[in-house]
C-alpha cells in the first residue's frame, strides 16, 4: 500500500463520515468531497504532531460549524475502523493523524521492495507523448559550464517524466546552420589545417573562431567574407557544404564524449539546418492567414495587443530568423511526434523569444499552441576553486569534470585505498557532484559553483547522498544470506529513527509529481537528501545486523534495502549513478 492509496481511502471514509455526522448539510456529491479532501491533505510541520492533516476550515463554511468540532466528529474512532491509523488529535481546526506502524510494516515496506529501483513510478503518462528539447550546443564550440543547466535540467524531466509513463523524445537541437558557419569557412581557408582540427577537434576549431574575431576587428571585410561563403554554403556549394558536414561530424562525436559521461542519449540530432526547407510553408502561412506586414522590408508580426515586441519572421533580405526555424520545428515536431507536450529548456533570457514565437503559432491558428512550454534557468558563474578557463573566461564542461574526478579519485584513495573501483567510481561521484551541486537549487536561480562545497562528503551533496547509497549496499553485502532472508512483516513495531525514514521513503511519488509539475528537478535533489540524512541517523542509532531480535533484523535489513532502492532511484532521477562502494 502507498501513500496515495492510504490517502484514497482516508478521504473515502471521511467523506463518508461527513454526511453521516451531518446529515443535513448541503455536502458537495461524494466523489467531489472526496477530491476536495484529499486536495486540502497537509503535512504537521513537526512529526509529533502527527504524519498528515486534515484542515476543517472550508468544511466549516459548508457545515456552519466550528473547525475543531468537525476535527472531533471526523476523528471519532477513526483509528479503530482503519488500520493505517494508530490515533487521532485535535488541534485548533485540524484533525492530525498518525500513521500506524502497521501501515509500513504490511503497506509500504512491501511496495518499495516489489518496485525496487523503480520505486516512485507509475502509469499516470501511459499513452501520451512529450517532446524535450534541450542541451542544443552551437558547433565547432566546446561544451562549457553554461550548457551545464539546459543539459541537466532536461534530461531530468525526461527521467522524470519516463518514470511515470510518458514516452519522451530527447531532441538535441544543434546550432549547425547560420553566419557562424562562414566564419568558421573563412578561418579554415585563411588559417586552418586538416590534421590540427582531426588531432585537437573542437578545440582548434574554437582557436580558428576566435583568431576570426580578432582579426575582423582589424579588418572588417572579413565579416563581409564570412556572408558570402555563408550565402555559398545556402546555395550548396560542393566544397563549402563538405567544410561544414565535417565540423559538424567533428563536433557531434566530441559532444558524444561529454554526454556518454552523464549517461545521454537523444533521439534526434536535427538541428537548424534539418529545418531550412521546412521554413518557407510556414512562411507563406503566415502571408496567407494576414497576420504577417512589411516593416521597412523586414517581415513580422505585430504583438503589440501581447503587450511584446513584434517577432521578426524575414529580414529585409529575405533571410530567415531564430523565429521561423522555431517555428517550422514546432510544426515538423507536432506532425512526426502528435506530442501532447513539448518543452523547451533554455536560459531565462531567452523568455520573450519563446513567448513571441509561441504566440505567433497560436495566431496562425494551431490549436495545440498551449502545449508548448519555455522551461527558463538561471545563470551559472565558477568561484571558490582554480579551474582552467579559455578564451573570454570559459570554463569547459569538460575541465570542470576532470578536476572533480581528479579530486574524488584522492579522496577515495584516503579514505578506501584497497578499493577495487576505483576510476569509475571517482568518475561516478566526481561528475555526480557536479551535477547535484547544480540540481540543488532551483533552476531559475541564478547560482555560483564551488568546487569544494560540491565534493565534501557531508551535508547537502551528491558524495554524501552516493555514499549513503554505498553505505546500504555495504550493510547488506555484510549481511550476506540474512539479507537475502524473504521480509516477514510479523508485529514489529518501528522505533523513532525507523519511523523517521520510512516517512521519508513513503513521499517518492508525491516528490516525483511534484518536481513534474513544476518542471523542478531540486525537488528530488533536496529529497534525495533527506531521505539520506533518516538513513544515516537510523544507521548510527540503531544496530541493524546482529539486532536484538531476528524480527528486528528481519524488519531493518528490508528497511536497508528500501533506503538503497529510494536513493538509486531518486539519485538516477537527476542523472547520478551509485556506485555500490565509495
Amino acid at each position: 500500500m502507498t501513500l496515495e492509496a492510504l490517502k484514497t481511502e482516508l478521504c473515502e471514509y471521511l467523506a463518508g463520515a461527513a454526511a453521516a455526522a451531518f446529515p443535513s448539510a448541503a455536502l458537495p456529491a461524494k466523489e467531489e468531497l472526496e477530491a476536495q479532501l484529499k486536495a486540502s491533505l497537509e503535512y504537521p510541520p513537526d512529526p509529533s504532531m502527527g504524519d498528515i492533516a486534515v484542515p476543517c476550515f472550508k468544511l466549516s463554511k459548508i457545515l456552519r460549524t466550528a473547525p475543531p468540532a468537525i476535527a472531533a466528529k471526523l476523528g471519532e474512532g477513526i483509528a479503530e475502523k482503519l488500520p493505517f491509523i494508530e490515533k487521532a488529535d485535535i488541534a485548533g481546526g485540524y484533525l492530525n493523524l498518525t500513521i500506524s506502524g502497521r501501515f509500513y510494516r504490511e503497506g509500504l515496506l512491501p511496495a518499495i521492495l516489489e518496485a525496487k529501483e523503480k520505486w516512485g513510478g507509475s502509469d499516470v503518462g501511459r499513452g501520451k507523448t512529450v517532446v524535450i528539447d534541450y542541451s542544443s550546443p552551437n558547433l565547432c564550440k566546446p561544451f562549457h559550464i553554461g550548457h551545464l543547466g539546459t543539459t541537466v535540467i532536461g534530461h531530468s524531466l525526461r527521467l522524470l517524466l519516463e518514470a511515470v509513463g510518458y514516452k519522451v523524445i530527447g531532441i538535441n537541437y544543434i546550432g549547425d546552420w547560420g553566419t557562424q558557419f562562414g566564419k568558421m569557412i573563412v578561418a579554415y581557408k585563411k588559417w586552418g589545417n586538416r590534421a590540427a582540427i582531426d588531432e585537437r577537434g573542437v578545440d582548434e576549431m574554437l582557436d580558428l573562431y576566435v583568431r576570426f574575431h580578432r582579426e575582423a576587428e582589424e579588418d572588417p571585410s572579413l565579416d563581409d567574407a564570412a556572408r558570402a561563403e555563408f550565402r555559398k554554403l545556402e546555395a550548396g556549394d560542393e566544397r563549402n557544404i563538405e567544410l561544414w558536414k565535417w565540423f559538424r561530424e567533428i563536433s557531434i562525436e566530441e559532444y558524444k564524449n561529454t554526454y556518454k559521461l552523464l549517461g545521454i542519449e537523444f533521439d534526434s540530432w536535427n538541428g537548424e539546418s534539418f529545418y531550412t526547407d521546412k521554413m518557407p510553408r510556414q512562411v507563406e502561412k503566415l502571408r496567407e492567414s494576414g497576420i504577417m506586414k512589411q516593416d521597412k522590408g523586414a517581415w513580422l508580426v505585430d504583438l503589440e495587443d501581447y503587450k511584446m515586441p513584434p517577432c521578426l519572421i524575414l529580414k529585409s533580405d529575405g533571410s530567415t530568423l531564430y523565429p521561423t526555424r522555431d517555428i517550422a520545428a514546432a510544426v515538423y515536431r507536432k506532425e512526426t511526434y502528435d506530442f501532447d507536450l513539448a518543452l523547451y529548456v533554455t536560459s531565462a533570457g531567452q523568455s520573450l523569444h519563446f513567448a513571441q514565437w509561441f504566440r505567433v503559432i497560436d495566431l496562425m491558428g494551431y490549436d495545440w499552441a498551449d502545449k508548448l512550454v519555455h522551461v527558463p534557468y538561471g545563470t551559472i558563474s565558477v568561484g571558490g576553486a582554480k579551474l582552467s578557463t579559455r578564451e573570454g573566461n570559459m570554463v569547459l564542461l569538460s575541465d570542470l569534470f576532470d578536476d572533480a574526478i581528479e579530486k574524488v579519485s584522492s579522496i577515495i584513495a584516503e579514505k578506501n585505498p584497497d578499493i577495487e573501483n576505483r576510476e569509475e567510481a571517482a568518475e561516478a561521484v566526481g561528475v555526480g557532484a557536479v551535477i547535484y551541486h547544480y540540481l540543488w537549487n532551483s533552476r531559475i536561480k541564478d547560482i555560483s559553483f564551488n568546487m569544494e562545497d560540491a565534493l565534501s562528503f557531508d551535508g547537502a551533496t551528491g558524495p554524501y547522498v552516493q555514499y549513503t547509497y554505498a553505505r546500504t549496499a555495504s550493510i547488506l553485502s555484510k549481511a550476506g544470506e540474512l539479507a537475502d532472508a524473504p521480509y516477514s512483516p510479523g508485529d514489529y513495531q518501528p522505533n523513532e529513527y525507523e519511523s523517521a525514514l520510512l516517512r521519508q521513503l513513503m513521499l517518492l511519488p508525491e516528490k516525483v509529481a511534484a518536481a513534474i509539475e513544476g518542471y523542478e528537478p531540486s525537488v528530488i535533489t533536496r529529497y534525495s537528501y533527506d531521505v539520506a540524512t533518516a538513513f544515516n541517523r537510523l544507521y548510527q542509532s540503531t544496530r541493524i545486523i546482529g539486532a536484538e531480535s531476528e524480527e528486528a533484523q528481519n524488519f531493518r535489513l528490508a528497511l536497508t534495502r528500501a533506503a538503497g532502492y529510494t536513493l538509486k532511484s531518486s539519485l538516477g532521477l537527476i542523472c547520478l549513478k551509485t556506485p555500490e562502494k565509495i
